[in-house]
């Protein structure tokens, strides 16, 4: 049955909605931050699975949009180099501050992640000329034409027109959940799993817990970066401010209200939260009350996410 669903959802999504909506700026622009929010909260949800909660997840998202601004228009590379760069070289500086904070367990680490992202906000704010500033970096190029013996494989990227933007959103999206969901049925993420319960216990055992966290947060800061660059692109232009602690957040609280028990929990909580603010923009001033209100009926209601509500449902038949 759920194979069924994903195939159902996969068709509307990759078929269905371009070719009914490819005109509709606003319907494709919802679905394309989605898509993207999916992805690094996808991040932030393999954090979890160590137990840890990160509230940094914004200053990767930075350094990645960052990345991809200065390499096309500094250094003159195509989008489609500075992609991957970008998430590698997100990855790497998440290595480096991993190493001495992920000792760190608890409020301590979730405290040191806030203060991380507050640093890298403030380091792109006083860059001066090199970063723009708190300006930022403005007409960051969109991705170019990909063509191979004549023949064009990827169109060019322009304003006029969503679609190739939202084909893109849905390839990183699904490459990004492939990347999670091998890493968590693998032996890694069954350390994982096991750190998540006991990092002591692991560590008596000899286990290198701290290699492990490591290498989750690793693949966290990866995806930040690859959605911060794909942001970059997308909105032409990114400044300090672009991604901040609030946005952290959100992608915590789209694995929460989603299931922290389920891969696909990031996913679709952040479709359905996004979506749902989006449709109450109509209600101007009442938009973030009544929207706040949904959130806390949520949670008290399902407090283990919204896919919790398949394993009560089966509990009771």
């Amino acid at each position: 049955m759920e194979k069924y669903a994903i195939g159902i959802l996969a068709t509307i999504y990759l078929v269905v909605i371009p070719v009914f909506y490819h005109q509709s700026f606003y319907v494709l622009n919802i679905i394309i931050m989605a898509s993207i929010v999916s992805v690094i909260s996808l991040g932030v949800w393999l954090t979890f699975r160590l137990g840890l909660m990160n509230i940094g997840q914004a200053a990767f998202c930075t350094i990645g949009g960052y990345t991809t601004a200065l390499l096309s228009i500094k250094g003159g590379l195509s989008f489609w180099l500075c992609l991957p760069i970008s998430g590698l070289t997100a990855a790497f500086v998440g290595v480096l501050i991993g190493i001495p904070v992920l000792r760190l367990r608890g409020t301590y680490f979730a405290m040191m992640t806030i203060c991380l992202g507050e640093a890298v906000r403030l380091l792109f704010h006083n860059g001066g000329e090199f970063t723009g500033g708190p300006n930022g970096i403005w007409d960051i190029p969109m991705p170019g034409a990909i063509t191979l013996g004549g023949l064009t494989l990827i169109p060019q990227f322009t304003a006029t027109s969503r679609v190739p933007f939202y084909l893109l959103a849905g390839f990183l999206l699904i490459c990004s959940l492939l990347i999670v969901w091998r890493v968590h049925n693998s032996r890694i993420g069954l350390i994982f799993r096991a750190l998540s319960q006991s990092s002591p216990l692991c560590a008596s055992v000899g286990i290198p817990v701290a290699k492990f966290r490591v290498i989750a947060f690793a693949i966290c800061c990866f995806l930040g970066g690859i959605g911060g660059a794909f942001m970059a692109s997308y909105m032409t232009t990114i400044y300090p401010e672009s991604f901040n602690i609030h946005d952290s957040i959100w992608f915590n609280l789209y694995c929460f209200l989603g299931g922290l028990e389920y891969i696909s929990g990031p996913i679709l909580g952040a479709f359905i939260f996004t979506v749902a603010f989006e449709s109450l923009r109509g209600l101007k001033d009442y938009q973030s009350i009544i929207y706040g209100i949904l959130m806390i009926a949520f949670i008290l209601w399902l407090p283990n996410g919204i896919l919790s509500f398949r394993l009560r449902k089966k509990k009771n038949l």
